[in-house]
């Protein structure tokens, strides 16, 4: 394809497409890329140049693009049973990715209900709080906790729950009130003084409270935040103690993202009790193929549903609810897990920490902090000259370096498909550190 081509094809696209998390004005300066092909780690525009998709396509994409596996499952399906209504029907592939789901946690959370995306997802868990504790005669608890800097999505019902300014202030007027808490981030130390401010919420609102619902171990859109399991065991704790709902939000961090393929397993349940009261999937769960969320829940909420009346059924649906196509990828994806990709992941997450320790010592950098297959760290302010539009320059450097990456503010981030091997664990490594120098450096 040739620089003209190219070019129209970037007119084209501003004139026709609204590009998410963008701001179109700024996109005339900055088109967005032209990608003709993906194979496995790499993404490949018209010209034949590869960029590596070290953020794997928004978190999507576990084993590459167009992995072979992945797709053909898609086109067994889809030579026998594209898509049924699951209101009234049933079929082969939900039930079964339902049962394999509800065994990886023991039987806890044993009733699987199917979304079309995070947000969706979200939504579905937090009407799934409110309305089972109004069927239980509890119709006060409505009110939801967040974390500081946690995200949950961008619909009107998730942006509630969500505390990233940019995302959620022009649409205050229209949200909900949420209570607001200290987030255990690792790099503040305040994992006490979380749960303390947490315990005061709860002690004095549990009456009112549905539901808390946090990101577990790592929060993603608050620049990687990390932060270890046994916060999230004492917040099961004091959940347990007042009554009040927990959602596990695994939409970025499960399938395997944090080292263990529920984050939450590191905390290392003992009993069907020691697991959240919702579970939420989506993102990795396809693979990078198909849309699909998930939303995993207990017993004791399903049954606050069980009645002949129809009013205190669950009446939320989508049109694809428990798409089989969807569903024939996320079983294929649960195939690889079960023939030991959580293994393969361990000594890929070794490899990045070893290319990635060196850049520990550059004081331009701090923070430098992994979580299995995610790893990430802050620009130095006390160190480095502030450079306006930070992320953006970043990403547009690292382009010329063969790497696709957005970092979030001043943080850069890795969350790359399960292929690494040392040589590209070295290679990221490489060509982060020189993105880096000549970003920092031009400033």
């Amino acid at each position: 394809m040739s620089e003209a081509v190219r070019q129209d094809w970037q007119r084209r696209s501003l004139a026709a497409v609204w590009h998410p998390c963008t701001q179109m004005a700024r996109a005339q300066d900055v088109p967005p890329l032209p990608i003709a092909r993906g194979e496995g780690p790499w993404l490949i525009d018209h010209q034949g140049r590869r960029y590596f998709d070290a953020n794997s396509s928004w978190w999507v994409n576990l084993f590459g693009h167009a992995d072979p596996g992945l797709n053909d499952a898609i086109k067994r399906q889809l030579d026998t049973l594209p898509h049924v209504m699951l209101a009234g029907c049933t079929h082969e592939p939900a039930v079964r990715l339902a049962e394999r789901l509800s065994a990886r946690t023991g039987g806890a959370l044993g009733h699987l209900f199917f979304g079309s995306d995070g947000a969706s997802a979200v939504e579905i868990a937090l009407k799934q709080s409110f309305h089972s504790w109004r069927n239980r005669g509890r119709a006060d608890k409505r009110e939801f906790v967040c974390l500081r800097n946690g995200y949950h999505g961008e619909t009107i019902g998730a942006l509630a729950v969500t505390d990233v300014a940019i995302f959620r202030d022009a649409y205050d007027p229209l949200l909900m009130r949420s209570h607001i808490v200290a987030s255990p981030d690792q790099r503040l130390g305040n994992e006490a003084q979380a749960l303390n401010e947490m315990r005061a919420l709860l002690a004095e609102r549990h009456e009112h409270i549905a539901a808390v619902i946090v990101e577990p171990l790592v929060q993603g859109a608050a620049g990687m935040s990390m932060y270890g399991p046994s916060y999230l065991k004492a917040l099961r704790a004091l959940c347990t103690e007042f009554e009040v709902h927990l959602i596990a939000d695994e939409i970025a961090v499960g399938c395997g993202r944090t080292g263990t393929f529920f984050a939450w397993e590191q905390t290392v349940p003992a009993t069907k009790a020691d697991w959240p009261d919702f579970l939420l999937l989506s993102k990795g769960i396809t693979g990078g193929t198909m849309a699909l969320s998930l939303v995993l829940t207990t017993d004791e909420v399903y049954q606050a549903f069980w009645s002949q009346d129809v009013t205190r059924g669950f009446l939320h649906s989508h049109s694809y609810t428990g798409n089989p196509l969807a569903c024939a990828a996320a079983n294929a994806v649960l195939d690889r897990f079960d023939a030991g990709q959580l293994e393969r992941n361990q000594q890929q997450a070794a490899w990045l920490a070893e290319a990635f320790a060196p850049l520990a010592a550059d004081p331009r950098i701090t923070h430098l902090r992994q979580r299995g297959m995610i790893l990430a760290f802050d620009i130095n302010p006390a160190t480095t000259v502030p450079v306006e539009r930070f992320a953006e320059k970043f990403h547009l450097a690292a382009r010329r370096h063969e790497l696709l990456i957005r970092p979030i503010g001043q943080t850069v981030y890795l969350m790359p498909p399960y292929l690494i091997d040392e040589a590209a664990a070295k290679f990221l490594a490489a060509a982060v550190a020189a993105t880096l120098e000549e970003v920092v450096h031009a400033a």
